[in-house]
């Protein structure tokens, strides 16, 4: 697994309740023994958007297809969470390597304000 792979996990809730097979970039692999990595949900819900923060993958893009899902969906960068490799359940296909270096530059950014 490496950064750019988009995933399925059973993503939590906000509630930390369990939640449906959904999928999830993985945007980072945590540092030390622990085989953790940091993801980011990605959903086809358009109106969940962050204009100017979320990243939208339309199935116009050129790497849309390599990601193999089924619409156009939006990386929701506001959520995310840590998890342990063994928790996910599937693979589906990866992001381009500009996209994924965007997504990290505003992730740090939002970061970077806060």
């Amino acid at each position: 697994m490496k950064p750019g792979e988009l995933v399925l996990i059973r993503f939590p809730e906000a509630s930390l309740e369990p939640g449906k097979l959904r999928p999830a970039l993985v945007v980072a692999i945590a540092p030390g023994r622990y085989a953790d990595v940091l993801l980011a949900l990605v959903t086809s819900r358009g109106y969940q958007e962050v204009p100017d923060f979320d990243e939208v993958i339309s199935v116009a893009d050129e790497d849309f297809a390599a990601t193999r899902l089924k619409s156009t969906s939006v990386i929701r960068l506001a959520r995310l969470v840590t998890v342990e490799a063994g928790i996910i359940e599937g693979r589906l296909g990866v992001i381009s390597t500009a996209r994924l270096q965007r997504i990290r530059q505003r992730l740090i950014e939002w970061l970077r304000k806060r």
